[in-house]
């Protein structure tokens, strides 16, 4: 005989299982929220535009059709017409040189400073010393150096990035608790397997840390880099436009430099999201 169950017993049962979380609301927090901000900005620049009639600084329109005339043309038909990929290409082989360079010199660099105190006493003053010059009081030295071109340009990013990278991964490893050690050697792991067992692991968070901050400069480098007569890349026609009155050109290099840097950086915090996904307080 079938049983019927009563509605009552069905409102307890109800009761006592968890709410399940709204379909939208995992949309809303990661593609609608983000979003909200931009749209204020560019709303604001509209209306800063609108109610002070100026000529100097472009509608957010205009920009949009610069954009699109930067990279395909049509539109105007003038020397920065469909050379955006010809600038983006360029400007990414020397940013993404100069910060592989730079990772390459400065983690290992970053490794044995804090893990040797004679190193640390014999590099880490005069590392300090040359932080904090500008990046910008290199640039006659620069041209002196590589000449004027492409490499001149590739070396000032590298000078930016690589002390980031250094420092960070430097905290990293001085960082690492005096237990994972000792639980280690009670585990048998001794000399070279320590570091790359221990060491390295607890670093990586800092290390990763380094490498988005030396990924950030590099690009807002690449500007002062290209102004030693490069012909082509993004900073070099942000330039040109400047010496032209482009206001819109310049902008338009600004949105595609930010965006560049905004997708990579997207893919650090991936692989950073990776390989410590054994550390989920880590995560980005």
């Amino acid at each position: 005989m079938s049983t019927v169950e009563a509605p009552s017993a069905r409102l307890t049962a109800n009761a006592g299982s968890p709410r399940q979380p709204g379909r939208f609301k995992p949309l809303f927090f990661t593609w609608a929220l983000p979003a909200l901000l931009p749209i204020g900005l560019l709303a604001a620049w509209e209306l800063a535009v609108r109610l002070t009639g100026t000529m100097l600084v472009p509608r957010p329109e205009e920009v949009a059709l610069m954009l699109w005339d930067f990279a395909f043309g049509g539109i105007y038909d003038d020397a920065f017409s469909e050379t955006l990929f010809t600038h983006w290409i360029k400007s990414m082989s020397r940013v993404y040189g100069a910060f592989a360079l730079a990772a390459l010199v400065g983690i290992p660099l970053g490794l044995v400073i804090g893990k040797n105190a004679t190193a640390r006493r014999f590099i880490d003053p005069t590392l300090q010393m040359l932080r904090p010059v500008p990046v910008t009081a290199w640039l006659p030295l620069s041209m002196i150096f590589f000449g004027v071109g492409p490499n001149a340009a590739v070396f000032l990013v590298f000078l930016g990035c690589v002390f980031p990278i250094v420092i960070n991964t430097t905290f990293g490893v001085r960082s690492v608790e005096g237990r994972l050690f000792e639980a280690a050697a009670m585990l048998g792991c001794q000399g070279p397997q320590m570091f790359r067992q221990v060491v390295l692991p607890a670093a990586m968070p800092s290390i990763f840390n380094g490498l988005r901050l030396g990924h950030g400069i590099a690009w807002f480098l690449i500007v002062v880099g290209e102004m030693t007569g490069v012909p082509q890349g993004l900073g070099a026609a942000i330039m040109d436009a400047r010496m032209l009155s482009r206001t819109d050109v310049v902008i338009a290099g600004m949105v595609v430099i930010g965006f560049t840097g905004f997708v990579t950086d997207r893919v650090l915090v991936a692989i950073n999201n990776r390989l410590l996904r054994w550390s989920p307080q880590h995560n980005v």
